[in-house]
């Protein structure tokens, strides 16, 4: 959801819309609707090439990688999903890595590269609509789910023996956490600027564009969601099920700054888990910047998590796999994530 406020909800037009409506003859219901309308229909825009940089992206070569081109089935629906598998020999594990709304693959290169010469083999993938151009709706979760879980098979697939481990950013964070929910393959996560529900993220950019109480347009905008898109919020819920990944351990990280998930959501997650668990605030960062604050402390965070938990053996007390229990951890001195980069 990366960029859900600066293209796809435009203050003004959405001011235009309510005023326009309010002083016509349509009426406060009137403007109600249209902007119920507006937002679901700029949630679920098929995704248009528009720009230079969705011709020419980064892809593995630059990297120097030994990744594969490949597309796998989705759990459901009839559509094939693309991403890089990078696979290293003798490899005991295998992480998932995955982008966020309108998020590519080619987002995620610098985390796979330093993944994969950790020593893992690495699955990154962009949820079908979202990175390259189809044509199709998209949905903030509710069809996602269904690529992500089409990515756990692949895994599982090439690597039978291997410890399965996933990482998410933004909605492909959220996305990541109802997936294990619904998996035991997945063994540990690491979720990234995850918001807590549908509810929530469309509500936390509507209040910033808008300016007005989102509990005006909340019920109207969820039976238009229905009506266009076939769902509604409650059925895109990772707060509701984190408490289900325990006993596998998840990392949760997020920016203080962050202008496009509400940084409350991820102390909601957080308090939702069950053990074993830990949250990484960091205080000056934005959306998805925690990389980018502190590439060396980032990554060895990451990859000290996945070789705790999938590769090292380590005690247990419980079924709780020690080492993270309650741990809040704070970093400092962070910058906002540049559009350009990768993380």
């Amino acid at each position: 959801m990366s960029h859900w406020q600066e293209k796809h909800i435009s203050r003004l037009s959405l001011k235009h819309i309510v005023l326009g409506s309010l002083g016509g003859s349509i009426g406060i219901l009137g403007a109600i609707f249209a902007v119920a309308l507006y937002i679901v229909e700029s949630l679920t825009r098929p995704r248009r090439l528009d720009s230079f940089v969705d011709l020419y992206t980064f892809t593995p070569f630059e990297l120097n990688l030994p990744a594969e081109e490949i597309t796998f089935p989705a759990l459901h629906g009839e559509h094939l999903v693309s991403g890089w598998y990078v696979p290293s020999p003798q490899a005991s594990t295998t992480v998932i890595i995955s982008p966020g709304y309108r998020g590519r693959r080619s987002d995620l290169l610098g985390m796979t590269g330093k993944l994969w010469t950790a020593g893992y083999n690495v699955l990154a993938f962009e949820y079908y609509g979202h990175g390259a151009v189809v044509g199709e709706p998209i949905t903030l979760g509710y069809h996602e789910i269904n690529d992500f879980l089409g990515a756990v098979a692949y895994a599982r697939q090439r690597a039978p023996q291997a410890h399965l481990g996933a990482m998410g950013y933004s909605m492909g964070a959220s996305v990541s956490i109802m997936g294990c929910a619904k998996t035991s393959e997945v063994e540990a996560l690491v979720a990234d600027s995850a918001f807590a529900t549908h509810r929530s993220a469309v509500a936390y950019a509507v209040r910033r564009t808008l300016h007005l109480p989102y509990i005006l347009f909340d019920w109207v905008t969820d039976m238009v969601l229905w009506w266009r898109a076939g769902y509604h919020f409650r059925q895109v819920e990772p707060l509701r099920d984190i408490r289900r990944i325990t006993p596998r351990p998840i990392l949760i990280i997020h920016g203080l700054k962050d202008s496009v998930v509400n940084p409350k959501d991820a102390l909601l997650l957080y308090g939702a888990a069950k053990e074993p668990k830990e949250l990484w605030l960091l205080p000056d960062v934005e959306h998805c910047g925690a990389y980018f604050a502190d590439r060396v402390a980032y990554t060895q965070k990451v990859i000290d998590f996945f070789d705790l938990h999938l590769t090292k053996p380590h005690s247990s007390n419980n079924g709780k796999c020690a080492g993270i229990e309650g741990t809040v951890n704070l970093l400092g001195g962070a910058r906002s994530m540049p559009e350009t980069e990768t993380v």
